[in-house]
């Protein structure tokens, strides 16, 4: 969503966007849902592929399911903020390179958290990714570091609440309307 976002901007094709009858829930509706398709196309292209190389495990697939879709939905609302806020691809980048990558290398995409001192576990456990990346690992391999229950409503969670802030940014029109 935020390289469709701020690829409109850049080219001036926004305007085309603001002209149309759309709400703000329109717009977020379209971009966001673009964007979980994209990534649920590219998550079941990836799956595919390494199945040839290894057998592919789903030990509980609707976890999978579940968590692929509110991952799908959570980066892509947290796009459309990128999108929204950055005026360059350059500040765009910033966003992925300071706050998105960092939150997923640190959320225990490589490891168990359990393997770290207890301050650093407590820190991983206020990191949405953590429990995204471990209802992932639910799904895939039927073992956990949480309850699927707890990741599923910490995930369900952050995705409500950066939805609702790019709700807000489409509605108020932030660096869109000026």
């Amino acid at each position: 969503s935020s390289s469709s976002l701020i690829q409109s901007k850049i080219t001036g094709n926004l305007v085309f966007v603001l002209l149309t009858p759309l709400s703000h829930r329109a717009w977020f509706l379209a971009y966001v849902g673009a964007s979980l398709v994209r990534g649920l196309a590219v998550g079941t292209g990836v799956f595919l592929v390494t199945g040839w190389f290894a057998p592919p495990g789903l030990a509980e697939p609707w976890w999978a399911l579940v968590f692929a879709l509110l991952g799908g939905c959570l980066l892509g609302a947290l796009g459309l903020i990128a999108g929204l806020w950055a005026d360059k691809f350059d500040q765009m980048a910033a966003f992925q390179n300071f706050i998105i990558v960092p939150m997923t290398f640190l959320s225990g995409v490589f490891y168990s958290v359990h393997s770290l001192p207890s301050f650093w576990q407590g820190l991983s456990h206020l990191n949405p990714f953590f429990y995204l990346i471990d209802g992932f690992r639910r799904g895939f391999f039927g073992a956990s570091d949480v309850s699927p229950w707890l990741s599923l409503g910490v995930v369900a969670t952050a995705t409500l609440g950066v939805s609702a802030l790019a709700l807000r940014l489409l509605k108020t029109g932030y660096k869109i309307r000026s």
